[in-house]
C-alpha cells in the first residue's frame, strides 16, 4: 500500500515514515502542498499535515478531494474543533491530532481503508497458531477445523485484533474500528464482546486487558493446560 506523507516537520515525518515502513507500507514523503499535488504516482492514501510552509493544508485537502477519491487522513497540531470539522467537511476521512503514536496512525489507516474499500478481502484464510483460522473473505472462523459461531460484532472484533497480534489497541481505536467512527455510547459493550471471544476461543488466543488503555490479543502456540489462566 502506497502512502503519501505530506509533512514539513523533519523529525515527525522521519519517525512516522520509519514506523509505516516497518508495518509494510510504501511511503513517499513531501514537505509542501505543491509537491503533494504534483506527485507522479497516485497514492492509495494521503497523510496530510495542515501546517505547511507554502499553503494551508486545508486548501491542499480540498484540491486533493476535487481531483479524486483518494482517502485522506489529516495530521495536525491544531486541536481546535473548527479545524477538525472543516477538514472533515471538505473531504478528509479522518483527523489525528499531534502528538500521536505510530500505532494510532496505523489503526486509523486500516479503519479508513475498511470503510472506503469494504469489498476488498484476502484471498484465503489467515492462520493464527496451530488451531485458529480466520477467513476474512467468507467471514468465518474455525477452531481446530470446526467452525465457531460468532455474532457479527464478535467476528469484527476478532478480525480487528488479529490484524496485528501482540499489539496493544486502545478502547477508542477498537470502538472506532469495530463499531463506528462516531460512536459516543458506553464502551461496556466492548467488554461483553471480549468476554465472549475469550470463552469461545480460549484454546487458541489470549486477550489481555491493560487497565485504563485497552486490549492485546496474543496467539497461543499450544492450548492452555488444566489450571492455567485463560
Amino acid at each position: 500500500m502506497r502512502v503519501l506523507l505530506v509533512e514539513d516537520d523533519g523529525p515527525v515525518a522521519e519517525s512516522l515514515r520509519r514506523g509505516l515502513i516497518r508495518y509494510g507500507f510504501e511511503v513517499e514523503w513531501v514537505t509542501t502542498g505543491q509537491a503533494a499535488l504534483t506527485v507522479s504516482v497516485p497514492p492509495d492514501l494521503v497523510l496530510l499535515d495542515l501546517g505547511l510552509p507554502d499553503t494551508d493544508g486545508l486548501d491542499v485537502c480540498r484540491a486533493l478531494r476535487a481531483g479524486g477519491d483518494v482517502p485522506i487522513i489529516v495530521i495536525s497540531a491544531r486541536s481546535d474543533e473548527t479545524d477538525r470539522v472543516v477538514g472533515l467537511e471538505i473531504g478528509a476521512d479522518d483527523y489525528v491530532s499531534k502528538p500521536f503514536g505510530v500505532r494510532e496512525v496505523i489503526a486509523r489507516i486500516r479503519a479508513v481503508m475498511r470503510r472506503v474499500q469494504p469489498k476488498q478481502a484476502p484471498s484465503g484464510p489467515d492462520r493464527y497458531g496451530p488451531l485458529l483460522t480466520v477467513d476474512r473473505k467468507a467471514a468465518r472462523v474455525r477452531l481446530a477445523g470446526a467452525e465457531v459461531a460468532l455474532t457479527p460484532k464478535e467476528y469484527d472484533l476478532l478480525a480487528f485484533l488479529t490484524e496485528e497480534p501482540g499489539a496493544l489497541m486502545s478502547r477508542e481505536q477498537i470502538m472506532e474500528a469495530v463499531w463506528d467512527a462516531n460512536w459516543f455510547g458506553p464502551t461496556k459493550t466492548l467488554d461483553v464482546h471480549v468476554a465472549a471471544l475469550r470463552r469461545k476461543l480460549a484454546e487458541a488466543v489470549l486477550i489481555e486487558a491493560v487497565r485504563g488503555v485497552g486490549f492485546r490479543l496474543v496467539v497461543r502456540e499450544q492450548p492452555p493446560q488444566p489450571g492455567q489462566p485463560e
